[in-house]
């Protein structure tokens, strides 16, 4: 209760106070291949195989054969081949995962289920669906003094394993990326006859930042602040890195003021006016949006990758999955740009827990920590093949520099590639007492602190008065992901999360009778997904500031799209009829203004009344 008595604390003290209550909607993932299953049984050993979509199979598979089947965890082997999209949702176990596993041990003959479009509505774990009340205490300068939350998470019908989990550990970030003295957050779950609610690109982030980047407009609109000046003055300056919030999150790194800077340059902010003007003769509405971001990646549970040498070839083993996000490239340059290996000659064994190490993709955070791990077994790699070619050579350790593949001797021709390296390494005749056999290494990443990739996204609308049809004219992105490694990928994932930002923001929105419980937006025909024509080129560049948080310098990338995308259109609506006002100091705290501005799209069902934090 120590924040609770900060918080009011410091709303009695508040010369200002601005509250707003927001409906965060619910969505359909909608990945691009549905679920699957299919188990096979072999009566000779006892053992099933079971082919599924997954995010990593060992996620799925420990406690479906230990919790639900009964059953030793390696008396089930799960592949999980190419995957087409996830989100978070192909994370967990299904009901059906179980289902054609014991039907094939009991018919002993293989089991294949197929998932319709149909069926994934009605059975895929949901996104999103949270009721908010925010209210934001600011001093007479506009500076942020306090935050009070209340939160409503619609769970559904059962427990999804981050049912809970989206809703509590992540509200911490709504402290985003301002200094904000003391914050108050309650949340209250909800079981309602609908699907289950799980992790869903950004799992948490897109909440909390939805919430607190809206709430901040709606705060420089009532004071007559422009929406980059209340941020301005609200940042926490890279002067104090490393920055411990209100919510206890350690923030290491970011240039929350250049981002925002760069982002409005690139946009041409000062000249929206004008592009208004236009858009009037042409007998439309415009609007300009603004929303900061950040989210909390790269840490958790661990990460395994090893390397091992096949003749003239190396193989990386993996915990966690691809399914769409480009982790065969990216691995593949880190590992060729480290040793010197050429791509093609590098293969990734990922998928099948009798071959792979426990690993998971989802939560940004596969460069940072699985990376991370490849870039650490790299680095063994190197030192042991520094030993092996001086003992080889029969040089000092200390003369030996690895370059492009090649351990040498600077001034002289002997030298070694890492393929010979690898071959003398597995001949014992070749190896000094003592030394390890083989440059094969295997190097498991725990991650010693949590990554916070950062971002401002501008939007830039077109509203027909008439039919209030949304046009999305410009949109403009500047992000602070640490490092690039690959800028095609980086850009790929930023586009593909503002697209599912912009089509929660604008189209999407899965609708249940209140009566009965039956979803009504049950299919393409009444369920709208975002197209390429309803949304322009993207303008997109980073400013970077590495993290210490892992050697890569990496933040994560994969949900910060999704995150920074609905606020910002948003905030575009609603400032298209607004006209700023000189600040006002107001001499005495006021209560919180009666009208709430409420997300076009609602939550189907009774909305829930009663946001007290009791």
């Amino acid at each position: 209760m120590e924040d609770a008595k900060a918080t009011d604390a410091a709303f009695a003290k508040a010369a200002h106070v601005v509250a707003l209550e927001l409906i965060n909607n619910r969505v359909v993932v909608n990945s691009m291949e549905p679920r699957n299953a299919v188990a096979d049984y072999d009566p000779q050993s006892g053992r099933s195989t079971l082919y599924t979509a997954t995010q990593g199979p060992h996620f799925v598979r420990d406690p479906l054969a230990e919790l639900v089947l009964k059953m030793p965890k390696d008396m089930l082997r799960l592949i999980t081949p190419n995957v087409g999209g996830g989100f978070g949702m192909k994370a967990f176990v299904y009901p059906e995962h179980a289902l054609v596993v014991w039907a094939s041990r009991k018919l002993k003959r293989p089991v294949k289920w197929q998932e319709d479009r149909s069926e994934a509505f009605i059975s895929d774990n949901q996104g999103r669906d949270h009721a908010a009340r925010a209210e934001l205490a600011l001093d007479e300068n506009g500076r942020f003094l306090g935050l009070r939350v209340s939160i409503l998470a619609n769970l559904g019908a059962y427990l999804s394993p981050f049912g809970s989990f989206v809703p509590t550990r992540s509200t911490d970030l709504v402290s985003g990326l301002y200094a904000i003295g003391a914050i108050h957050i309650n949340v209250k779950g909800i079981c309602t006859n609908t699907v289950p609610v799980c992790a869903y690109r950004g799992a948490g982030r897109p909440e909390a930042a939805y919430l607190l980047e809206r709430l901040v407009d709606a705060a420089a609109r009532d004071l007559g602040m422009s929406p980059d000046r209340i941020r301005r003055v609200n940042f926490v300056p890279s002067s104090a890195m490393p920055y411990t919030s209100a919510t206890k999150l350690l923030l290491d790194s970011g240039e929350f003021e250049k981002v925002m800077d760069r982002c409005m340059a690139a946009a041409e902010w000062p000249s929206f006016a004008r592009r208004r003007t236009q858009s009037e003769r042409n007998g439309k509405l415009r609007g300009i949006g603004m929303a900061t971001y950040t989210e909390r990646c790269g840490g958790g549970f661990p990460e395994t990758a090893s390397i091992e040498f096949k003749d003239d070839r190396v193989e990386l083993i993996m915990g966690n999955q691809e399914y769409g996000t480009g982790l065969l490239t990216a691995y593949k340059q880190l590992v060729s740009e480290q040793l010197g290996i050429d791509a093609d000659r590098i293969d990734i064994v990922m998928g099948d827990t009798d071959r792979t190490p426990s690993g998971l993709t989802g939560g940004s955070r596969a460069l940072a920590v699985a990376g991370s791990a490849l870039y650490e077994a790299g680095l063994a790699i190197i030192e042991k093949g520094r030993q092996l070619a001086a003992h080889v050579l029969e040089v000092s350790a200390q003369d030996v520099s690895f370059n492009d593949g090649v351990f040498g001797v600077p001034g002289t021709d002997l030298h070694l590639n890492i393929f010979e390296a690898a071959k003398a390494a597995r001949d014992p005749a070749k190896l000094s007492p003592g030394m390890a056999t083989g440059l094969d290494t295997t190097h498991t990443r725990s991650p010693p602190a949590q990554t916070f990739p950062n971002g401002c996204h501008i939007v830039e609308v077109e509203i027909d008065p008439n039919t209030g049809a949304v046009t999305i004219e410009r949109y403009t992105v500047v992000d602070d992901f640490g490092r690039t490694i690959n800028p095609l990928l980086l850009e790929g994932q930023v586009h593909g999360g503002v697209v599912q930002g912009v089509g929660q923001a604008l189209l999407e929105h899965a609708i249940y009778d209140a009566e009965s419980g039956q979803l009504l937006s049950g299919s393409f025909m009444d369920y709208s997904m975002p197209r390429a024509g309803d949304v322009p080129s993207f303008a997109f560049s980073t400013h970077n500031v590495p993290t210490s948080a892992n050697p890569l310098g990496v933040k994560g990338a994969g949900e910060a799209g999704a995150v920074g995308a609905p606020p910002a259109v948003m905030n575009a609506i609603i400032r298209q009829d607004r006209v700023l006002r000189p600040l006002r100091r107001p001499k005495r705290a006021r209560a919180p203004a009666k009208s709430l501005e409420i997300m076009i799209s609602r939550t189907a069902g009774p909305q829930p009344r009663n946001f007290s934090a009791g």
